[in-house]
């Protein structure tokens, strides 16, 4: 067997056949819960789409939010981004098998839309995330999402997902007419990972620096 150091006083065994741990990945899910100092933590952002179905590409990283603060081991940087949450923002966490005998608390589908539309950098951007919203379309429980909205209360979260949700067509009105909710006189970017331009007018107080004839090419409208 290899053995690899995940952190100190971690380490992975690796099966002997592969040889080395460049060419082993494991379970990512359970090495990030290995690695991570807090109970608390959840597998998110990115990590979480791809885990729900959102995504079309490989895992390449795993992206773990967690209420400590915490550097990734220098073994593992190619692997792991923490990103710091508030205790008193994690809700709306499963705990999901990753295999037959181990589980990891993972933000659950609508969590984890609400995440990304809160933090497209991680997720993306704008476009990927309207992308595995339609993706994931049909499983998607609009009355807990509405409710979540409610929960995390923030004007922004609220108008890029019914931005996203108007774009799509995807017809939940309970959902939208309680983002509209939130509209205010301020302006906020759309997609805070492009540059600021205006490329769409739309009614959400929001400045469309994405487009939306991108996103529905990108989902094949």
């Amino acid at each position: 067997k290899v053995i690899t150091r995940l952190k100190a006083g971690k380490f992975l065994i690796i099966p002997q056949e592969l040889g080395s741990a460049e060419r082993y990945v494991g379970n990512w899910y359970l090495l990030a819960r290995e690695v991570v100092n807090s109970p608390l933590y959840y597998i998110a952002f990115y990590s979480a789409m791809h885990y729900w179905g959102m995504l079309t590409q490989p895992l390449i990283k795993i992206f773990t939010a967690t209420p400590k603060r915490q550097i990734v081991p220098l073994e593992m940087r190619d692997k792991l981004t923490f990103i710091f949450v508030k205790g008193k923002s994690i809700w709306g966490i499963k705990e999901e098998w990753v295999t037959k005998t181990e589980k990891v608390r993972i933000s659950d589908l609508e969590r984890t839309i609400i995440d990304a539309v809160v933090h497209p950098q991680y997720c993306g951007g704008i476009t990927e995330i309207a992308k595995g919203i339609w993706l994931a379309k049909e499983r998607i429980d609009y009355e807990r999402l509405k409710n979540y909205v409610d929960r995390y209360g923030k004007n922004v979260v609220a108008k890029r997902l019914g931005y996203i949700l108007e774009i799509l067509k995807i017809e939940q009105p309970a959902l939208l007419g309680q983002c509209k909710k939130y509209i205010r006189k301020r302006y906020d970017l759309f997609d805070p990972t492009l540059p600021m331009e205006k490329i769409d007018k739309n009614n959400w107080h929001l400045i469309d620096n994405v487009g939306q004839k991108q996103i529905l090419d990108l989902v094949g409208h």
